[in-house]
Protein backbone atom coordinates (compact mmCIF):
# COMPACT_ATOMS: atom_id res chain seq x y z
CA UNK A 1 0.00 0.00 0.00
CA UNK A 2 1.37 3.65 -0.96
CA UNK A 3 1.75 5.84 1.90
CA UNK A 4 1.31 9.05 -0.29
CA UNK A 5 -0.93 11.12 1.15
CA UNK A 6 -3.83 13.27 -0.76
CA UNK A 7 -4.44 16.51 0.39
CA UNK A 8 -7.13 18.48 -1.06
CA UNK A 9 -6.24 21.66 -3.26
CA UNK A 10 -7.06 25.15 -2.35
CA UNK A 11 -10.08 26.87 -3.61
CA UNK A 12 -8.53 28.46 -6.69
CA UNK A 13 -9.98 32.22 -6.26
CA UNK A 14 -7.69 33.78 -9.11
CA UNK A 15 -9.11 37.29 -10.17
CA UNK A 16 -11.59 37.75 -7.43
CA UNK A 17 -11.85 41.43 -5.73
CA UNK A 18 -12.65 41.42 -2.28
CA UNK A 19 -12.86 43.80 0.48
CA UNK A 20 -12.36 42.70 4.04
CA UNK A 21 -13.31 45.23 6.81
CA UNK A 22 -11.64 45.27 10.29
CA UNK A 23 -8.15 43.24 8.85
CA UNK A 24 -5.09 44.38 9.94
CA UNK A 25 -4.77 41.71 12.90
CA UNK A 26 -6.20 38.67 13.89
CA UNK A 27 -8.66 37.19 12.32
CA UNK A 28 -9.09 39.37 9.44
CA UNK A 29 -5.38 39.36 8.54
CA UNK A 30 -5.28 35.55 8.73
CA UNK A 31 -8.28 35.89 5.88
CA UNK A 32 -5.85 38.26 4.08
CA UNK A 33 -3.58 35.98 3.83
CA UNK A 34 -5.37 32.89 2.51
CA UNK A 35 -6.83 35.10 0.17
CA UNK A 36 -3.82 35.92 -1.41
CA UNK A 37 -2.56 32.86 -0.94
CA UNK A 38 -5.59 31.64 -3.23
CA UNK A 39 -5.16 33.81 -6.06
CA UNK A 40 -7.24 36.83 -4.66
CA UNK A 41 -6.72 40.58 -4.83
CA UNK A 42 -7.48 41.94 -1.36
CA UNK A 43 -8.26 45.29 0.10
CA UNK A 44 -7.58 45.73 4.02
CA UNK A 45 -9.51 47.98 5.43
CA UNK A 46 -8.95 49.66 9.32
CA UNK A 47 -8.74 52.17 11.85
CA UNK A 48 -5.61 50.74 12.86
CA UNK A 49 -3.65 52.24 9.68
CA UNK A 50 -0.12 51.21 10.58
CA UNK A 51 -0.83 47.72 11.35
CA UNK A 52 -2.95 47.72 7.85
CA UNK A 53 -0.35 48.82 5.78
CA UNK A 54 2.66 46.80 7.10
CA UNK A 55 0.26 43.67 6.41
CA UNK A 56 -0.53 44.76 2.60
CA UNK A 57 3.37 45.39 2.17
CA UNK A 58 3.37 42.25 3.59
CA UNK A 59 0.84 40.65 1.30
CA UNK A 60 2.44 41.54 -2.00
CA UNK A 61 1.06 43.51 -4.83
CA UNK A 62 -1.93 42.49 -4.90
CA UNK A 63 -3.28 43.88 -1.68
CA UNK A 64 -4.11 47.50 -0.79
CA UNK A 65 -4.61 48.94 2.89
CA UNK A 66 -7.58 51.46 3.28
CA UNK A 67 -8.10 53.12 6.15
CA UNK A 68 -12.11 52.89 7.21
CA UNK A 69 -13.44 53.42 10.51
CA UNK A 70 -16.73 51.30 10.70
CA UNK A 71 -18.35 53.77 13.07
CA UNK A 72 -18.84 56.45 10.70
CA UNK A 73 -21.18 56.08 7.77
CA UNK A 74 -19.25 58.79 6.29
CA UNK A 75 -15.93 56.60 6.35
CA UNK A 76 -17.51 53.62 5.27
CA UNK A 77 -19.09 55.02 2.40
CA UNK A 78 -15.58 56.23 0.82
CA UNK A 79 -13.35 53.30 2.14
CA UNK A 80 -15.94 51.00 0.46
CA UNK A 81 -15.75 53.16 -2.78
CA UNK A 82 -12.23 53.45 -2.77
CA UNK A 83 -11.77 49.81 -2.32
CA UNK A 84 -13.64 48.87 -5.44
CA UNK A 85 -11.85 51.72 -7.42
CA UNK A 86 -8.29 50.21 -6.53
CA UNK A 87 -9.83 46.71 -7.44
CA UNK A 88 -11.35 47.29 -10.38
CA UNK A 89 -14.76 46.25 -8.69
CA UNK A 90 -16.00 43.59 -6.32
CA UNK A 91 -16.97 40.68 -6.31
CA UNK A 92 -16.53 39.74 -2.08
CA UNK A 93 -16.84 41.44 0.84
CA UNK A 94 -15.98 40.15 4.28
CA UNK A 95 -17.38 41.98 7.17
CA UNK A 96 -14.68 41.06 9.67
CA UNK A 97 -14.72 44.67 11.52
CA UNK A 98 -16.29 44.03 15.37
CA UNK A 99 -15.41 45.18 18.85
CA UNK A 100 -16.17 43.46 21.63
CA UNK A 101 -15.98 46.55 24.72
CA UNK A 102 -18.16 44.56 27.09
CA UNK A 103 -16.58 41.72 27.99
CA UNK A 104 -16.62 40.71 31.92
CA UNK A 105 -19.57 42.90 32.43
CA UNK A 106 -22.97 42.07 33.89
CA UNK A 107 -25.91 43.04 31.94
CA UNK A 108 -26.89 44.94 34.52
CA UNK A 109 -23.54 47.05 34.86
CA UNK A 110 -23.13 47.62 31.35
CA UNK A 111 -23.37 51.54 30.42
CA UNK A 112 -25.46 52.72 27.50
CA UNK A 113 -22.67 54.47 26.14
CA UNK A 114 -20.98 50.77 26.14
CA UNK A 115 -24.06 49.51 23.87
CA UNK A 116 -24.31 51.98 21.57
CA UNK A 117 -20.43 51.59 20.59
CA UNK A 118 -20.80 47.85 20.11
CA UNK A 119 -23.73 48.61 17.85
CA UNK A 120 -22.79 51.29 15.64
CA UNK A 121 -19.92 49.50 14.97
CA UNK A 122 -20.57 45.56 14.63
CA UNK A 123 -24.20 46.08 13.54
CA UNK A 124 -24.47 49.48 12.06
CA UNK A 125 -21.44 49.14 10.37
CA UNK A 126 -21.98 45.61 8.97
CA UNK A 127 -25.23 46.92 7.18
CA UNK A 128 -23.83 50.29 6.03
CA UNK A 129 -20.58 48.37 4.56
CA UNK A 130 -22.97 45.55 2.90
CA UNK A 131 -25.26 48.84 1.67
CA UNK A 132 -22.09 50.39 0.11
CA UNK A 133 -20.65 47.77 -1.79
CA UNK A 134 -24.51 46.86 -3.16
CA UNK A 135 -24.14 48.03 -6.34
CA UNK A 136 -20.28 46.51 -6.95
CA UNK A 137 -21.38 42.91 -5.89
CA UNK A 138 -24.50 42.81 -8.09
CA UNK A 139 -22.15 44.15 -11.25
CA UNK A 140 -20.01 41.57 -10.32
CA UNK A 141 -22.24 38.74 -10.95
CA UNK A 142 -21.13 36.68 -8.74
CA UNK A 143 -21.20 38.76 -5.89
CA UNK A 144 -20.40 37.32 -2.27
CA UNK A 145 -20.82 38.64 1.65
CA UNK A 146 -19.42 36.75 4.30
CA UNK A 147 -20.55 38.36 7.69
CA UNK A 148 -18.02 37.14 10.67
CA UNK A 149 -20.49 36.70 13.66
CA UNK A 150 -19.97 34.64 16.58
CA UNK A 151 -20.82 31.49 18.72
CA UNK A 152 -21.48 33.30 21.61
CA UNK A 153 -25.01 34.33 19.98
CA UNK A 154 -25.43 30.82 19.86
CA UNK A 155 -25.27 29.69 23.23
CA UNK A 156 -26.02 32.78 24.90
CA UNK A 157 -22.48 33.40 26.34
CA UNK A 158 -23.06 35.55 29.45
CA UNK A 159 -20.61 38.40 31.10
CA UNK A 160 -20.89 39.30 26.94
CA UNK A 161 -24.01 40.88 26.52
CA UNK A 162 -23.46 43.97 24.00
CA UNK A 163 -21.04 41.64 22.13
CA UNK A 164 -23.67 38.84 21.96
CA UNK A 165 -26.51 40.66 21.16
CA UNK A 166 -24.67 42.38 18.08
CA UNK A 167 -23.72 39.35 16.68
CA UNK A 168 -26.91 37.72 17.26
CA UNK A 169 -28.26 41.01 14.67
CA UNK A 170 -25.34 39.99 12.38
CA UNK A 171 -26.96 37.19 12.29
CA UNK A 172 -30.72 37.77 11.68
CA UNK A 173 -29.28 40.78 9.17
CA UNK A 174 -27.64 37.75 7.30
CA UNK A 175 -30.95 35.88 6.95
CA UNK A 176 -32.92 39.34 5.48
CA UNK A 177 -29.96 40.26 3.58
CA UNK A 178 -29.81 37.17 1.32
CA UNK A 179 -33.57 37.28 0.80
CA UNK A 180 -33.08 40.89 -0.52
CA UNK A 181 -30.01 40.26 -2.55
CA UNK A 182 -30.70 36.59 -3.81
CA UNK A 183 -32.50 38.63 -6.89
CA UNK A 184 -29.20 40.02 -7.59
CA UNK A 185 -27.53 36.19 -7.36
CA UNK A 186 -25.76 38.03 -4.56
CA UNK A 187 -25.61 35.67 -1.57
CA UNK A 188 -24.54 36.25 2.00
CA UNK A 189 -23.71 33.96 4.57
CA UNK A 190 -22.26 34.40 8.13
CA UNK A 191 -19.31 32.43 9.76
CA UNK A 192 -19.79 31.74 13.65
CA UNK A 193 -16.24 31.22 14.81
CA UNK A 194 -15.85 30.25 18.24
CA UNK A 195 -12.73 31.45 20.89
CA UNK A 196 -10.27 31.83 18.85
CA UNK A 197 -6.63 32.67 20.18
CA UNK A 198 -5.48 36.45 18.88
CA UNK A 199 -5.00 39.41 20.38
CA UNK A 200 -7.89 40.53 20.25
CA UNK A 201 -9.02 37.72 23.12
CA UNK A 202 -6.66 38.08 25.56
CA UNK A 203 -8.63 39.97 27.46
CA UNK A 204 -10.65 36.74 27.84
CA UNK A 205 -10.16 34.97 31.31
CA UNK A 206 -8.52 31.37 31.66
CA UNK A 207 -11.68 29.62 32.78
CA UNK A 208 -13.69 30.82 29.42
CA UNK A 209 -10.71 29.29 28.12
CA UNK A 210 -11.15 26.11 29.80
CA UNK A 211 -14.84 26.08 29.36
CA UNK A 212 -14.37 26.28 25.62
CA UNK A 213 -11.85 23.50 25.88
CA UNK A 214 -13.92 21.15 27.97
CA UNK A 215 -16.96 21.61 25.17
CA UNK A 216 -15.52 20.84 21.83
CA UNK A 217 -15.68 17.98 19.99
CA UNK A 218 -12.01 18.56 18.78
CA UNK A 219 -9.71 18.70 21.58
CA UNK A 220 -7.63 21.87 20.21
CA UNK A 221 -7.39 25.47 20.67
CA UNK A 222 -9.02 27.40 17.80
CA UNK A 223 -6.65 29.19 15.58
CA UNK A 224 -7.40 31.31 12.64
CA UNK A 225 -6.16 29.68 10.55
CA UNK A 226 -9.23 27.27 11.59
CA UNK A 227 -11.64 29.77 9.76
CA UNK A 228 -9.76 30.22 6.72
CA UNK A 229 -11.33 27.69 4.67
CA UNK A 230 -14.99 28.27 5.48
CA UNK A 231 -14.44 32.37 4.49
CA UNK A 232 -12.28 30.78 0.96
CA UNK A 233 -15.49 28.74 0.26
CA UNK A 234 -18.22 30.59 1.34
CA UNK A 235 -16.30 33.14 -1.39
CA UNK A 236 -15.95 30.57 -4.47
CA UNK A 237 -18.32 29.33 -7.25
CA UNK A 238 -18.69 26.29 -5.05
CA UNK A 239 -21.34 28.33 -2.62
CA UNK A 240 -23.05 29.71 -5.14
CA UNK A 241 -26.48 28.20 -4.47
CA UNK A 242 -25.71 28.25 -0.84
CA UNK A 243 -27.20 31.67 0.58
CA UNK A 244 -28.76 32.65 4.56
CA UNK A 245 -26.66 30.14 6.16
CA UNK A 246 -24.87 30.41 9.38
CA UNK A 247 -21.49 28.25 9.83
CA UNK A 248 -20.51 27.77 12.99
CA UNK A 249 -16.80 26.80 12.55
CA UNK A 250 -15.71 26.21 16.44
CA UNK A 251 -14.45 22.75 16.80
CA UNK A 252 -18.08 21.47 17.50
CA UNK A 253 -18.58 23.51 20.95
CA UNK A 254 -21.95 24.77 19.24
CA UNK A 255 -23.86 21.98 16.63
CA UNK A 256 -26.77 23.23 15.57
Amino acid sequence: MSDVKFVSPPFNLSGRKVLITGASRGLGESFAKALIESGASVVVSDILVDEGQALVKSLGPRAHFVEMNNADPVSIEHGVKEAASWLGGLDGLVNNAAITNSGGVTHDQLSIETWDQVMQVNVRGTWLTTVAARSFLIASQRGRVVNIASDTALWGAPRLLAYVASKGAVISMTKSLARELGEHRVTVNAIAPGLTMVKATEYVPQERHDFYQQGRAIKSPQMPSDVNGAVLFLLSDSSAYITGQILAVNGGFVMH
